[in-house]
């Protein structure tokens, strides 16, 4: 009971309105309230303060003359003074930024300044009052009603400070009323207390009003602003902040910096394991990182698996990369989800203000540059807006806009590139290869346009007139001539691939069994889950499917054995080093033995020399591929190498 009374007291004195019957709120919530009622509070003193002046002048006018003269206007001073200085320091404060959140402290700064200039106040009726003619007496209680009136209305939002104005005031008015001890004078007191009274009664209803009301809003405004997953702040409060610390810089040269992160493979958390574990996985990785970043930074969530940090008060590139690394770590220790051990790691782009951007949007672009290049690194990247970045952002929009009607200018075109079968000594398949004849920037090679294709989603069109082009030339060729087309991920996930795939068959009248549809190793480890579906769907149509680049990923064992492959193809590393590279060709023989064992073709990429091809024709390889059996050629020039006259429309250029 002891403890209780100080702290109601203190929470009475901070603006809490729960002991009067206001809402119970968290100290958070309390914080906005306290900065809404200081804000209206201080949108009012201007007016109580300029009230305060001239009724002090008015009444050192009344009494001027009087015993109590000199007294007045030593009083009248120390009003103009301190209402002038609460007037100024009032006016200043609204030309800044307010605050979102204000503290007790400051709450109850304010509280004591009202009580101050009540008790001033309280001087008029105590002392001057008494002695003083009847006409100046009936001024001093206008001005005392009107300071009373006048209170309450400039401390409508904070009852306690209303409190500390009009307290003072009132017991003066009472105590001078006692020492004359005149019926009138007490009836004129009953009134006036009455009035004081009503008067506070007002204030509170409407202080009571006002803070539901605020609370209901920074609630509202609190869900729009909050990520439910998370608890984290989303999008739109991570821009309110950003500008916040733009205002910052701008008003103080306190810099800041910006990181954006990217979960590494986060889509095979949720392909893999489901939503729900998904969404356990972002909400403890938010955990993680609430933890490890500072109380003066702000952390949001801004996307899917995107999370953004401003980092508050960072004056050098080595105390940004100090706090990205801290995020880093979050990573070091695996996520325990319903039973299964997550490893994961992010991606981190970080910009510094003022020095790699003007405004917030500027800044945040460029984040997401650095961060575009430190996902191209490798996971857990960390990267730094560098002015390179900017130019090769544009340079990737501009070819992405040529690359959207490259396909209608008959700018793409195909190479096809001769698999050589070694036991008979001669070319039974071709592997389709994509080409881009830019108008300005030349020739250009899908390594420096597919991934554009694959973010934008034009991979589809531009993977269906692949299948539809390869399978027309194909047509025109021997029937016992195969054909290998490399698909991405972005196709295999899309359900467009396969009533693509049966169109260009249809079309072009070719057997299923001469296509063979090539897939990376890496992204069969990776994509499975998604893709696996059209496949089988695709191997139930009778196209074979290869397995490309086999070694370079990870193990793929499983993999093998799920899916009947037609070909495994050794990469062109492994052969480009097998016979100067004893751990090279160990992994050759390797893949070769187990292909034999698994009944499954090889094909060996990167024949360069007359020594790897005699290598190979000496083991259980099926056939070979490389630039010293065919470089890529023309459809024409493919038809005259199997003696046949080209009728494909693909011919050379």
């Amino acid at each position: 009971m002891r403890g209780r009374l100080p702290n109601l007291l203190s929470n009475i004195f901070a603006g809490d309105l729960a002991p009067l019957g206001g809402p119970v709120v968290s100290d958070r919530l309390s914080g906005y309230v306290r900065a809404e009622q200081m804000r209206l509070v201080k949108r009012n003193s201007s007016g109580l303060m300029l009230a305060n002046i001239c009724n002090a002048v008015v009444l050192m006018v009344a009494v001027m003359g009087s015993a109590d003269a000199v007294v007045a206007q030593a009083w009248c001073g120390v009003i103009v003074f301190v209402a002038g200085f609460y007037g100024w320091r009032s006016r200043f404060s609204r030309r800044i930024t307010p605050p979102q959140t204000v503290s007790r402290l400051a709450t109850q700064r304010l509280c004591a300044s009202a009580f101050l200039l009540g008790s001033l106040w309280a001087v008029v009726p105590a002392v001057f009052f008494p002695a003083a003619a009847h006409s100046t007496q009936l001024v001093m209680t206008c001005i005392v009603a009107g300071m009373l009136a006048g209170g309450a209305l400039a401390f409508a939002t904070l009852p306690i400070a209303a409190i500390a104005f009009i307290g003072p005031l009132l017991l003066g008015a009472m105590t001078c009323i006692v020492r004359i001890g005149d019926f009138t004078y007490a009836l004129v007191a009953i009134l006036l207390a009455a009035y004081t009274v009503v008067l506070l009664r007002s204030v509170v209803l409407h202080a009571l009003e006002f803070t539901q009301r605020v609370v209901q809003r920074v609630e509202a405004e609190t869900a729009v602003r909050h990520d439910a997953l998370t608890h984290l702040p989303n999008r739109i409060a991570f821009n309110e902040g950003l500008r916040l610390a733009q205002s910052r810089l701008d008003l103080t040269g306190h810099a800041f910096a910006v990181l954006l992160l990217d979960l590494d493979h986060f889509k095979e958390v949720n392909d893999q394991f489901g939503h729900p574990v998904g969404d356990d996985y972002l909400a403890q990785i938010a955990a993680r990182l609430r933890r490890s970043t500072r109380d003066i930074d702000m952390l949001a969530r801004i996307g899917g698996d995107e999370f953004a940090l401003v980092a508050a008060d960072i004056d050098s590139a080595d105390a940004a990369f100090a706090i990205a690394r801290q995020v880093c770590d979050v990573f070091a220790e695996p996520f325990l989800i319903e039973g299964h051990l997550l490893t994961g790691s992010v991606s981190v782009g970080i910009a510094l203000a003022p020095r790699d951007g003007a405004g917030p949007n500027e800044l945040v672009r460029h984040a997401d540059v650095a961060l575009y290049r430190a996902k191209k690194s490798g996971p857990c990247s960390i990267r730094f807006f560098e002015p390179g970045d900017d130019k090769t952002a544009r340079d990737n929009q501009e070819l992405l806009r040529d690359l959207e009607g490259a396909v209608a200018r008959n700018e793409l075109f195909l190479v096809y590139q001769p698999i050589l079968h070694l036991a008979d000594d001669r070319i039974t398949a071709f592997e389709a290869l994509l080409r881009w004849d830019h108008p300005q920037r030349g020739l250009i090679g899908p390594s420096q346009f597919i991934g554009l294709a694959e973010e934008s989603g034009l991979i589809h069109a531009i993977g269906d007139w692949v299948i539809q082009q390869a399978c027309a030339d194909l047509a025109c060729w021997p029937a016992d001539i195969r054909m290998a087309v490399n698909f991405s991920v972005a196709q295999l996930q899309s359900a467009s691939v396969l009533p693509g795939v049966l169109r260009a068959l249809a079309q072009s009248g070719i057997a299923p069994s001469r296509l063979e549809i090539e897939i990376t190793e890496s992204m069969l480890i990776s994509k499975y889950a998604t893709a696996g579906t059209t496949l089988n769907a695709l191997l139930e149509l009778g196209v074979t499917v290869a397995l490309d680049d086999f070694g370079t990923g990870f193990s793929s064992l499983t993999y093998l054995r799920k899916l009947p492959f037609s070909h495994i193809k050794i990469d062109q590393s492994f052969v480009a080093d097998m016979l100067v590279q004893p751990d090279s060709a160990a992994i050759v023989k390797s893949v070769l033995s187990l292909a034999s064992d698994m009944k499954i073709g090889v094909v060996a990429e990167g024949i360069e020399t007359a020594e790897q091809l005699a290598y190979f024709k000496g083991t259980a390889c099926e056939a070979a591929q490389g630039y010293f059996i065919g470089m890529p050629m023309r459809a024409a020039q493919a038809s005259a190498l199997l003696g046949v006259v080209s009728k494909s429309s693909s011919q050379a250029a």
